[in-house]
């Protein structure tokens, strides 16, 4: 069956349909990861998105239910340039088109995605539709050119609603969850850390309350314009507890500093983009999904140092507070998919747990 990616200029793209036939609409990007497209999948950062995968084959390695990020596929619809329909792997459960069936996504094989990628980098990422049925296709355009999907809050969707714990013997760290990977909670536990998640909303009281070593900031979807009330509350937990923030948790905690955020042309997402740590000149390759950044122009350099730079754009990458055990970083040092360099990261929020580490 046909099928088509539209987008909000008016574009077209055509390939064959797979998965769950439907109509669905989400902003389109795309994603230069070689492997790990199950971990991407499930990654809840990707929550109201079209995905577009750069490798020219996908599915060749099935699905299983380790490689997981979250409870279900955070993908609005997938592209690819050919969906492999034999995998072959010793952890292999079942093949894509059956995993994208169970869970409601249509995908869309044979379109040109070296073509369609290097559009959207010429363009930028925008509001776009997949569908088999095209017949009304002005309705559709001006459909897309009217919906603001910054204005979208896909946290409250994805967020934990209530708040569990896995115990440890180790520090007792609280995270807020807006979107949060599983290998967070993964690598954390690995420390031994008794860990409590709280929803999005949490109150900086509550947290407050429960006496943690800790405070950590999850990554997660959408515009951080959108969770004012959560950066209110990172606030309040400023000068009480050391704290670490990644990807969206980033971006929420340089808030809570004074500094704004402004969207990227078209992101960065995949597993091989060049980092450097300004404090030790090392360069690390890292696992990276957002399409937000730090505005350096608002940063209040007394008292935020800026500690990562992206070595593609020149964008911010990691910051630090010069007088208290807080920073955060951009990209994904937890990975799943990519490469586990930075990992270091955890351990630097540990130190500062343990004042094995102060902040210069």
């Amino acid at each position: 069956m046909n099928a088509y990616l539209i987008l909000e200029d008016g574009s077209k793209f055509q390939g064959k349909a797979f998965g769950s036939i439907k109509e669905e609409s989400g902003e389109v990007v795309f994603n230069t990861s070689m492997t790990g497209y199950q971990e991407i999948f499930t990654d809840y950062s990707y929550t109201g998105q079209i995905l577009v995968m750069t490798y020219p084959m996908i599915g060749n390695y099935g699905i299983n239910k380790l490689d997981v990020e979250s409870a279900k596929p955070a993908i609005s619809g997938l592209i690819v340039r050919e969906y492999c329909r034999k995998p072959s792997n010793w952890k292999n459960e079942m093949d894509l088109e059956t995993y994208l069936k169970q869970n409601d996504i249509m995908g869309i094989e044979g379109i040109d995605t070296r073509k369609l990628v290097k559009y959207l980098r010429d363009k930028g990422t925008m509001n776009s539709l997949i569908t088999t049925d095209i017949s009304n296709y002005d309705s559709i355009v001006e459909r897309l050119r009217s919906e603001d999907i910054s204005k979208k809050n896909y946290t409250k969707d994805v967020s934990t609603k209530e708040v569990y714990r896995l115990e440890g013997n180790g520090p007792r760290i609280a995270v807020m969850d807006f979107g949060l990977k599983l290998n967070i909670l993964r690598i954390l536990k690995s420390y031994d850390c008794d860990i409590t998640v709280f929803p999005y909303n949490t109150k900086a009281e509550e947290i407050l309350k429960g006496g943690f070593d800790g405070v950590f900031l999850s990554n997660g979807p959408g515009n951080p314009e959108n969770l004012l009330e959560s950066v209110e509350n990172i606030k309040k937990l400023l000068n009480y507890k050391p704290m670490f923030g990644i990807c969206m948790g980033h971006q929420l905690l340089s808030m809570a500093n004074g500094a704004k955020t402004y969207k990227l042309k078209f992101g960065h997402r995949g597993g091989n983009h060049p980092v450097k740590d300004l404090q030790t000149n090392k360069v690390y390759i890292t696992s990276q999904n957002h399409g937000y950044a730090v505005d350096e122009q608002s940063i209040d350099h007394k008292q935020i140092i800026v500690t990562h730079r992206n070595l593609n754009d020149g964008t911010i990458e990691g910051i630090k507070h010069k007088f208290l055990p807080i920073f955060s970083v951009q990209f994904h040092p937890e990975a799943s998919p990519g490469p586990m360099q930075s990992k270091y990261l955890f351990e630097q929020f540990l130190s500062y747990i343990n004042c094995k580490e102060k902040a210069v």
